[in-house]
């Protein structure tokens, strides 16, 4: 049972964003400010990553850790209302995750998950993207 109406859930839902969300920007900044090339939500590859390396053949997706289930995350918590229904969602967008991941590595590209939480230290992100550079 949901302790929202259907307009009020509706409305809560509608705010939140798919694209250049805050995570993300952190992430865009800190390839940015490395000097790495990138493409934004190229809808051709399998699941929309949200930065594209091209010339490296790297996907980068840039995961909520909630959304998207990241095990072990204190943010990956499981709503208290509506329980069935969470838990159906969330196993679908993994599902989701996982098809898109393994349908890049067919097609030659190396998929790659920076998570919300570690988006909190911009340090970190920038290792992750260093990373990028050194596999390349």
């Amino acid at each position: 049972m949901d302790i929202l109406t259907k307009e009020q859930r509706s409305e809560v839902m509608s705010m939140i964003r798919a694209q250049d969300t805050g995570p993300e920007l952190v992430v865009r900044r800190a390839a940015h400010a490395l000097g790495l090339r990138f493409r934004l939500h190229r809808r051709d590859l399998a699941g929309s990553p949200d930065l594209v390396f091209p010339r490296r053949r790297k996907a980068l997706f840039v995961h909520g850790c909630y959304w998207h289930r990241h095990e072990g995350c204190r943010f990956a918590y499981t709503p208290k209302s509506n329980v069935d229904f969470w838990m159906t969602k969330f196993a679908r967008n993994v599902e989701r995750d996982n098809e898109a991941m393994a349908r890049l590595r067919v097609a030659g590209w190396d998929p790659m998950v920076i998570w919300e939480c570690e988006t909190r230290q911009p340090e970190r992100v920038v290792e992750r993207l260093s990373a990028i550079i050194e596999a390349a």
